[in-house]
Order: structure tokens, then sequence, then C-alpha cells
């Protein structure tokens, strides 16, 4: 997990959170096909971690890197390669399901081996496709956004609470997706307080204040 240029570089980032500092001097990297389980307490830095990765929040000190690049760099194809789904759906409720796919691949791109109808089909969304979100569920909604897992060309997935309002049998259909995308060379963050159980793929434990990641 050393070679910076073979994927996803986190160097020596450092995060506060007012006057209280999260973590300091991380570094870690990441290739195809590994898994790293973001955990610890609420407040101890998951979410603020995840969005200093994804590029939605800069560090106090430190750069995060792709192939070697700052993912910054104008050269960069990091956001290109990236699909980041918050602990919050993400989605316009004024919309339809079908309507915010759409959006999505119109801003990110689709690998096209399956349609919009059949994305929702998967996340159990059949028969709701044009139905405004504000008439959904939360674990509608969110299975709304969870839909882009299988539209996404994207080789780093970064997921924050993906379990969120879903019962056990779509968290099953959602790790089979998981194992799909870290077979297929995939590089996978999630942070979950609920168990993550994946058989596939090398994976990674970062247990926050630590900066040290466990084999698992």
């Amino acid at each position: 997990m050393t070679d910076v240029s073979a994927g996803l570089h986190i160097d020596s980032i450092s995060c506060s959170r007012g006057y209280r500092d999260l973590f300091e001097g991380l570094s870690f990297s990441l290739s195809a096909g590994q898994v790293l389980r973001v955990e610890g307490r609420n407040g101890s830095g998951k979410t603020s971690l995840l969005r200093i990765i994804a590029g939605l929040a800069q560090p106090l000190q430190g750069n995060v890197l792709w192939q070697g690049q700052k993912i910054s760099h104008p050269e960069s194809d990091y956001f290109q390669q990236l699909l980041f789904i918050g602990h919050r759906p993400g989605i316009k409720f004024e919309l339809t399901p079908l309507e915010n796919l759409a959006m999505a691949v119109a801003l990110n791109g689709s690998n096209e081996a399956m349609s919009l109808d059949d994305a929702l089909c998967q996340v159990g969304l059949y028969g709701f496709e044009d139905t405004p979100c504000a008439r959904l569920s939360a674990g509608q909604k969110r299975r709304v956004a969870l839909a882009q897992l299988y539209l996404s060309n994207a080789r780093v997935w970064i997921l924050d609470e993906p379990y969120t309002s879903l019962d056990v049998a779509a968290v099953a259909v959602l790790e089979q997706r998981f194992v799909q995308h870290i077979e297929q060379g995939g590089i996978l963050l999630i942070t979950s307080h609920q168990p993550v159980k994946l058989d596939a793929g090398e994976q990674f434990r970062l247990r926050l204040p630590n900066t040290q990641l466990e084999a698992l």
C-alpha cells in the first residue's frame, strides 16, 4: 500500500473542527480491489475524512493524490473516476427517481450496461420511477441515490453510511454490488454503523482518531 502512483494516496493530511484536532498526519494508499472501512465514534471525523478525500473539503495540512497527482491538478481525471454518496440522499426531492438518475448520468456519465429503469429495479424501486421523490419514504429516497452504483463507471466509490434507512434484504443486495465493484478492480471507502460483510478484495480498517490502518 505504498505505491503512490498506483491509485489513491492520502499524504499526511490533518483536520480540525473548531479548536479540536480530529486527526493529524494521516497517510495511506489504496489501489485496485482494496476496501477501507472508516470507523470511530460520532464526531471522530469520519465524514470529514471522506469529504476531504472526495475533494469536497480541504485538509488543514497534506494532500490527496490520484495516480501520483494532486486531485486538484488540471490534468487529473480523479473526479471523473469518483462516485461520492454522502449520508444524506443528495437527490432533488421535486424530481422523480428516473429524473434524478438521468441528471446524475448527464453529469457523471454512465457505463451504459444498464438502463435507468433497470438500475431502479435493482434497488427495489420498480413502480416508483415516476413518483416525485418528496412522496417517497426515507429508505426509498436513499435507494434512489444508491441506484447510481449500478450506472457508474467510477473506479473510486466513497460511501458515507450507505445502509441508512435500508432493511436487511436491501443491505444484502447492496453488498453484492460492492463485491462486483471490488472484483472489477474498484476501490471502496465506506463508513457504516452497521456491520459490513464483504467477501472480496483486500480489506483494511481505519479507526479514528488512530491514523494506522489495520488489515482485516
